[in-house]
């Protein structure tokens, strides 16, 4: 018995039958809702009826059909695959993928921020490409996907063990989903990547500073860069962001931080994502460190934090040569600079602050990042070692014995 199926990638419905031992599949140009199946519904039980008495003309129903070739041989089973693609698609017919890919590159692009567009640019030359070379779109298979999963978990990379972290696998897997849901929607046959599920990543590893730490640290930093760290320290800004803020988004009146761009290769361009738009307010040492590096450089460059002539920091460099020389001579454990960032959050959390205020500050989008990274280093925001329990049961125990004394 045939079935009305709708497809994934274009919630498009489409008749899934039996004609002459074949397996058919013939689309409609209806969405999925519940009046256009009831109208599919209707006319693949026509369709059955007429097969089931011997009278149905597949021409004359399907007239533009790819099946017509494959039906003529009655029998032979020709052309029919009910393991791949949709029956009707000839895979020579649809372009190979490092085409396609270029097109569908070109397409999206003008969406894209410039990192990004530098990042899919890489993927696809050192990855996707040479994975299905000389390979057409409607020919890849889930086992070609997963075979290319395996192959680059092999790579050499920056993970932890030395090769291809899970997460970097799962952004080439995600570009590669999009090319085929792409591909497949305009081509019209059954997109492979489906019930492919990402890698899990490991949870985020984090080694805040303590308060008496950042203080040290803020002591005994080159004296150029001590509103630098003050400032990574208290407002828990990313490095691009930092390296990246002008004096034009410092609003001293106001006393608040506009950040509204991100500085990546060397250039400004819009912050990470939406939600990295936002205003970080100028607490006391920020205000001061402001104040102070606005007296000594404030002619010299648009930007807050710049090099002797004017333009804004290497963050590689000023890691080389100032942060882990300094870690090194405090006797403190070698940490990434962005380890300011996640000190930041710890001590505006621990210090009672709300949980959205500070992920607003932070540039989250919601506290879901905050409970989960952050919650073990605070036990009593998340109310975890059960003293709310408590408070409430020690409550009912005082309001018991009152009642006993009033009664009494």
């Amino acid at each position: 018995m045939g079935k009305v199926r709708a497809r994934k990638e274009t919630g498009k419905l489409y008749l899934d039958f039996m004609c002459r031992g074949h397996r058919c599949r013939e689309q409609t140009a209806l969405l999925d809702t519940l009046a256009n199946r009831k109208r599919v519904e209707a006319l693949l039980q026509k369709v059955e009826a007429k097969i089931l008495l011997g009278a149905f003309n597949y021409a004359e129903q399907f007239p533009d059909s790819r099946n017509l070739n494959k039906l003529k041989n009655d029998g032979s089973g020709a052309g029919i695959n009910d393991e791949g693609a949709d029956p009707e698609v000839n895979a020579a017919q649809t372009p190979y993928v490092a085409d396609f890919a270029d097109q569908w590159f070109q397409e999206s692009k003008i969406q894209w921020r410039s990192s990004h567009t530098r990042n899919v640019v890489s993927i696809l030359d050192s990855s996707l490409k040479p994975a299905f070379k000389n390979t057409r779109m409607a020919e890849i298979t889930k086992a070609d996907i997963l075979a290319a999963r395996t192959k680059m978990a092999k790579r050499r990379g920056r993970g932890a063990s030395g090769l291809m972290a899970p997460k970097t696998i799962n952004s080439h897997l995600t570009i590669l989903r999009m090319i085929m849901t792409e591909a497949s929607e305009r081509f019209e046959f059954d997109n492979p990547y489906r019930n492919i599920k990402p890698l899990k990543l490991q949870r985020v590893h984090i080694e805040p500073f303590s308060l008496a730490e950042v203080e040290r640290i803020c002591k005994y930093v080159r004296e150029d860069y001590r509103n630098y760290y003050q400032l990574r320290f208290y407002t828990g800004m990313r490095t691009g962001e930092i390296d990246g803020l002008k004096w034009a988004n410092v609003d001293f009146e106001k006393q608040e931080i506009l950040v509204r761009e991100t500085l990546i290769h060397g250039k400004t361009e819009y912050t990470k994502t939406d939600g990295s738009q936002r205003e970080i307010p100028m607490f006391g040492p920020v205000y001061e460190a402001l104040k102070a590096q606005h007296a000594a450089i404030g002619k010299l460059s648009k930007f807050v934090f710049c090099n002797r002539e004017g333009q804004p920091l290497d963050h590689n460099n000023v890691t080389k040569r100032v942060w882990y020389p300094l870690l090194e001579a405090l006797k403190l454990t070698k940490r990434r600079p962005y380890q300011t960032r996640h000190t930041a959050a710890t001590l505006l959390l621990a210090s009672g602050e709300n949980p959205e205020w500070v992920a607003r500050v932070l540039g989250h989008s919601s506290t879901e990042m905050l409970f989960k990274v952050y919650s073990r280093f605070i036990p009593n925001l998340t109310r975890m070692d059960g003293s709310a329990f408590e408070r409430l049961l020690g409550s009912r125990v005082d309001s018991r014995k009152e009642s006993e004394y009033e009664i009494a």
